[in-house]
Parts: C-alpha cells; structure tokens; sequence
C-alpha cells in the first residue's frame, strides 16, 4: 500500500476531495483550527496578557498569574476528554469533532471581546479562567477524536503517516497563531497592540471555525467503528472499561506525553516570556517559533513516516534521550548566544527531537486500545499526561526560576525528569508498527 492508494475508498460529498484524502485534510483542518485557538491564548500569555488581565509592580508575578490561568486549560483537558471519549466511543467520532471545534471557537472570539482589567477589574480575570476552561474542554475532545479517526481510516502501514497528519495540523495552528501576532505586532506600533491589536488574532478565530467545520462536517466514521456499532458492541461505559481492563495501556500513554509535550511548552510558550524577561527581547522568539512551526509542517509527517519504516519504539527512545540532553544546552544559549541563530536552536529542538516522538503519537497511542474504547483511551491517556507536563510546564518554569534564583537549572532538571518517566513507559509500550515490519503477514488486531 502507497500513498497513491489513498484516493481508493468513497466519494467524500461535496467537495471533491475523495476517500480517504478527505480524511487527512478534515484531520489536518480541523486541528489546525482547533490549535490556533488554543496557541493563540497561549502566546498572547507570554506576550501581553500579565499586562491587560494582571497588572501589577512584579511582571514576574503577572507572568506567573497568566501562565497559572494557561494551566486551567489544561487541567480541564481530561474532563473533555473523557466525555468526548464517551460518547465518541458511544456514538461516533465524527460528531463530536464538530461540535469541540465550534466550541473552542466561541470561547476563543469570546476572549478576543473581553474587557480588560482596567475595564471591569476582577471579573476580567473570572471570565478569562471561564473562557480558558471551555477552551480546555474542547481541546480536550479533539486531539483524541482526530488523532482515533485518521489512523482507523489507515491502510496498514501508512499508520504512523496518517496519524501525523493530526499532529501537522498542531503545528499549522502553531503557525497561525504565531503568524498572527507577529503580523500584528509588525503592523502596529507596540501602544496599538497593547491597546486593541493582541484582540485581532482571537477575533479571526471565527472564520477559520467555518473552513474547518466545512471540511470536517463530509468525514464518516472509521469502517471498524461501523463495524463495531452495526454489530451492536458498543461499550456501555467507556471511562470505567478503560480504567478496569486497559489500565495498563492507559499507564503507558500517559507517561508517552510527559516528556514531549514539556519541551513543547518551553520551545514555544515558556520561551517568550524567558527572553522578555531576560533579555529584554519578544521578537526574536515569536519569528523562531514561527519558522519551526512551518518547518513541522513537512517534519511531522516525515517522523510519521518514518515510524512506520523503522517502527514506533526505536525513534521514540532516541527521541526522549535526546531531550534529557538537549534542554540544558538550550537555556545557556538563551542565555548567552546570539539570537540570530535561535531559529536554528529551535529546528534541532522542535523539527529533530520534538517532531520525532509527536510525529506517530497519534499511531502510537491509537494502537495500544481497542477499538470500542480508543477513544476514550486515547483521550485519557493524552490528556492527563499533557497536564501532568505541557499545562503545568510555563507556571512550573517561571516558579523554578524564582527558586534557582534567576538561574534556569531547576527548569533543566525538571524536564529531565519526565523524560526519564517518559523513557520508562516507551519501552513498555507496544509496538504493532515493529511487528508488522518484522513479519507483513502478521495478523492485524487493531
């Protein structure tokens, strides 16, 4: 089976784009949109948000406040997506990968509406954890529902490139977001972006929700899940089947999320208001993380592919190790280096190291559930291991660096760590993918 294979299944309706091509895109669309969104708040935390939401003497103590409101995001993650899981598991994938993609738009125009702190005081504060909650809810149905479609409309061997596709669109709502305050920031002057500016990515959100939606509305549900709910095996209680029976897979996904979505949350979050802090400079970050976010555009799908020739395991090894070394070279040349070449930095971090374990995640994780509760697998497994790491990391960061006094150690160590974690589950993961590479003829039990 080859890529040119892809176009063999159903006429999508309305489009033009066919089978399973219509699959990757709704994949690809979705999640970009879904993402840019939940991007979009978290580099306007960096940026401005200590200023319009928590203005005080300490702009350590407002960045600290915004990114504790960033982690609310993610701490209701796991709520959505153990109901999207549910249900999704209970009455399809698709439906509620549209709904979770109207939502986060609506809270995501909301916040680009919301009066500021000067303008209505603490109720500011109040309606933006409201707002991130929703926004939380919603991403946290969707990472798991996408990631479950894409790779249960997979041919075989094509998994680990399927599946990056959900991830890909990670990295274009990334960019988006990114590109739209950099846009923003080089339109206006820096008293027009503090004043309205920073609301205009936020307000764009609205659109992309159509194009998205459009798209994602003419996808079917995977023929193994028709199968499954044809023949009347739908799992009545998804949560607790997962919980009882596939605990151990649940272990193992969770500790699968630890160490990438950490580096994540430094690289293109924490990194920002580091350099602001620092070094005086927010421009040179933004432009960096930009770059790299178009770059994974072509280095996402090339890991997932890859993880479908070589098999899941070894790239992920190498990967989180990686990690464990990386970080702490990284914050000396934050430090000390030459900004000019933080882009190049940031290739090896997020287009290298990074890109290699999120690339087949999707597969990955997909691939240690059955279908009647994947998922509810999926979606718990990501979910709380990405609060455990990426929700936390910029709050966890910013105290750490109070602690180590002004110097980043602590932050190394810590990412350290969950790599170490991360490092324990890959190797008690499954690994179909390596199976199937050994022996083709391999019984399929996905």
């Amino acid at each position: 089976m080859t890529a040119l294979d892809l176009q063999e299944t159903e006429t999508a309706p309305s489009s033009g784009i066919t089978g399973k091509k219509r699959v990757l895109t709704s994949s690809f669309i979705g999640t970009a949109v879904e993402w840019y969104d939940f991007y979009a708040y978290g580099t306007a935390t960096a940026l401005i948000f200590n200023q319009q939401f928590f203005p005080t003497e300490s702009s350590l103590i407002g960045s600290i406040a915004a990114f504790a409101i960033f982690a609310i995001g993610f701490i209701s993650r796991p709520l959505g997506g153990a109901i999207a899981g549910h249900l999704g598991d209970r009455i399809g994938r698709k439906a509620l990968l549209s709904f979770s993609l109207v939502i986060m738009g609506l809270a995501s125009t909301a916040i680009g509406l919301l009066p500021g702190y000067a303008t209505i005081g603490g109720f500011a504060v109040l309606g933006l954890v409201v707002l991130r909650l929703i926004q939380g809810l919603a991403s946290g149905a969707e990472w798991g529902g996408s990631a479950t479609l894409a790779v249960e409309h997979a041919p075989r061997g094509l998994r680990g490139f399927f599946g990056s596709f959900t991830q890909t669109g990670s990295a274009a709502g990334m960019l988006l977001a990114t590109g739209a305050f950099v846009l923003v920031q080089t339109f206006l002057t820096h008293e027009q972006f503090v004043s309205f500016g920073w609301r205009i990515p936020f307000l764009a959100s609205a659109v992309l929700v159509g194009v998205g939606l459009y798209i994602r509305l003419g996808v079917d549900d995977s023929p193994s899940f028709r199968k499954i709910k044809d023949e009347d095996q739908l799992v009545k209680a998804p949560v607790a089947e997962v919980l009882r029976h596939h605990w151990r897979a649940l272990l193992i996904t969770i500790g699968l999320r630890l160490a990438q979505p950490g580096l994540f949350a430094i690289l293109a979050v924490y990194l920002l208001s580091y350099l602001s802090a620092q070094r005086g400079d927010s421009t040179h970050g933004v432009i960096a993380v930009a770059i790299v976010s178009a770059l994974g555009l072509a280095s996402g799908p090339l890991w997932g592919w890859a993880s479908d020739r070589l098999g899941r395991k070894p790239i992920a090894i190498a990967a989180i190790i990686a990690i464990a070394v990386f970080i702490w070279p990284f914050f000396w040349f934050l430090d000390n280096g030459s900004l000019l070449f933080l882009p190049l930095v940031l290739v090896v971090g997020m287009n290298f190291i990074h890109d290699a374990i999120y690339g087949p995640q999707a597969a990955w994780f997909a691939e240690q559930f059955p279908v009647e509760v994947r998922y509810t697998g999926v979606s718990l497994g990501c979910q709380i291991g990405t609060v455990l790491s990426g929700g936390l990391t910029p709050v966890i960061a910013a105290s750490l660096l109070v602690v180590g006094g002004g110097q980043p150690w602590l932050i190394c160590l810590y990412i350290t760590a969950l790599a170490a974690l991360s490092l324990i589950a890959a190797i008690a993961a499954k690994d179909p993918a390596r199976e199937y590479i050994r022996n083709p003829k391999t019984p399929d039990t996905f």
